[in-house]
């Protein structure tokens, strides 16, 4: 395995990884005759991905771009994605991907806030990227990916002098926060090798083996999972990212068995529909030797290994901090919402609402940190121009993960509640505030709150209670206006994002400053799905095209 050094950096560890490893498989891309993209199936090597880059960079530097500039990419899941990724970084270019569900403002908020110099994105996402782009003030460069050896712009500024180093800026992803239009966390070259080296050397039931790994992963490339954490992974030990396009359960044993996976990456949300296959034979003819992932419901944890025959390894981490906690060492706590103990690196604590440590067993905010002399190292660079965010979340010395957790006498954490005002839908992060200020913009929306529901078969679900300006007569009138009020989420956010289910009411419960009690605004051990006069939108949140 090639361990980073002090002074590594993505393109250096590329270079040895393709010396090292030659032909083997780097990427691949399953066969599946109805994608629009390499229907037959995808295969690059270690040595030919090293030229690709190379070629990309060489390509990106001829028109001004490297060092310092940013570029956003809207490329699905394509495989490509991280080789113009790679290309980047070793030119000291940081890649800002885009989220392919993101509406035009949210788009536009991305380029705003991220100011990228370019924005390379599929031919039939630039419509919707030039719509968004009229709604912002930034506005950079636009290349399709199609026509980027032709039709590259220059680049409006020249790039920085100087080589890229371990604290240059590689990615800059975007999540959810809790005061609502998302952050941009920036990852650096040594925060993502680390990742790696991490996702590489937790051994026990997740020992990687090298040069032999085939790691099936159909999440998004936007989110740090499939593009850092398991990608690195696999660049330090000479193993292969099977990037799918997104997880599709009748799909999936076939993509898996003949991409001849070792690995497989999953979300809670996987595990219930793969069960509700039909089963056969078919269910043991794979390679897989574990899963890795985080989110897998309690009751059917056994009942999923039992069946299709491989463990399921339950991890924690997060967009600023993925160098993974993991439940991997025998014997596991199946089926506990078990994921690991603190270790080298990563030290823990689990305390109250005043940040007092709390005894073990009881429920706390878990918080963590490199070490007491350096709290800071390989944890995300910080939030982009947000210096206040950021040193809120590590105030007293220790980052905020906002997650709630219980730990054992034996130092075994395990999951207990979400964060506040975050709805965890399917691996998405949430946040209620952006919701609420959507819904809120409607002319016909005094008031609003949002809040997580349970969900069987997607974890949490986004509920909305509204205020409207002039209440419905009627049923009929409620339910027109429901989906009117949908309709607007839909077109201002991407589709996850919007209510599942939605009632309205006369007026929501506050606080003596005026706050919303979203604790109040059900009964306690009631289902809010089950309150009279809610009403189930979810059949009209489906996935659409194009921006």
């Amino acid at each position: 395995m090639i361990e980073p050094g002090a002074g590594s950096t993505i393109g250096s560890v590329l270079a040895e990884a393709a010396a090292r490893h030659g032909e083997r498989d780097l990427l691949a891309v399953p066969a599946h005759a109805a994608r629009s993209y390499h229907p037959g199936g995808w295969v690059i090597g270690y040595r030919a991905a090293l030229a690709e880059v190379r070629r990309l960079a060489q390509h990106y530097a001829a028109h001004g771009y490297g060092h310092g500039h940013r570029v956003a990419l809207l490329l699905d899941n394509r495989p490509e994605h991280l080789l113009h990724k790679l290309a980047l970084n070793t030119l000291g270019a940081c890649c800002v991907p885009v989220n392919p569900e993101y509406r035009g403002g949210e788009i536009a908020h991305l380029v705003d806030h991220a100011k990228p110099a370019l924005l390379v994105a599929l031919a039939d996402r630039l419509p919707g990227v030039q719509a968004a782009l009229r709604q912002s003030a930034h506005r950079p460069a636009l290349a399709t990916h199609e026509d980027f050896d032709h039709r590259l712009p220059d680049a409006a500024t020249p790039a920085q002098p100087g080589a890229p180093g371990p604290d240059t800026p590689a990615s800059i992803l975007y999540t959810s926060g809790t005061t609502g239009r998302p952050k941009g966390c920036v990852l650096t070259h040594e925060y993502e090798l680390l990742a790696g080296h991490a996702y590489a050397t937790r051994g026990g039931l997740a020992t990687l083996y090298e040069g032999e790994e085939r790691v099936y992963n159909a999440l998004p490339l936007y989110h740090v999972n499939a593009s850092i954490l398991s990608f690195f992974g696999m660049l330090l030990t000479g193993g292969c990212q099977i990037q799918g396009e997104r997880f599709q359960p009748t799909r999936f044993w076939a993509e898996v068995r003949e991409s001849r996976a070792t690995i497989v990456h999953y979300l809670g949300v996987v595990v219930p529909l793969l069960l509700g296959q039909t089963p056969g034979p078919q269910d043991r003819e794979h390679g897989v030797r574990f899963g890795w992932g985080a989110g897998v419901e309690p009751q059917l944890h056994a009942l999923f290994e039992q069946r299709f025959g491989f463990p399921l390894v339950e991890l924690w981490g997060m967009t600023e901090m993925v160098r993974v906690l993991t439940d991997c060492i025998a014997p596991r706590r199946v089926g506990t919402r078990a994921f690991g103990r603190a270790l080298p690196g990563v030290e823990v604590r689990v305390v109250d609402e005043s940040d007092r440590d709390v005894p073990d067993g009881r429920p706390g905010e878990m918080l963590i940190r490199h070490s007491a002399a350096t709290p800071r190292k390989a944890f995300f660079a910080g939030y982009l121009d947000d210096p206040a965010a950021t040193e809120a979340a590590w105030r007293g010395g220790w980052f905020h993960t906002g997650d709630v957790v219980t730990r054992d006498a034996d130092g075994m954490l395990h999951f207990f509640d979400r964060r506040k005002n975050i709805v965890r839908r399917s691996g998405e992060n949430i946040a209620a505030a952006e919701v609420e200020a959507a819904l809120l913009a409607h002319p016909l929306v005094l008031n609003a709150a949002v809040l997580a529901v349970a969900d069987e078969l997607r974890d949490e679900e986004v509920m909305a209670c509204v205020v409207p300006k002039l209440p419905p007569a009627d049923a009929a009138e409620e339910a027109l206006l429901a989906r009117e009020l949908m309709a607007h989420c839909m077109a201002s956010l991407a589709y996850y994002k919007a209510p599942g289910w939605l009632c309205f009411r006369a007026e929501l419960p506050t606080t003596g400053t005026q706050k919303i009690r979203k604790h109040d605004l059900f009964g306690a051990g009631t289902d809010p799905r089950q309150a009279a006069g809610v009403i189930d939108l979810r059949a009209l949140k489906t996935r659409r095209a194009t921006p």
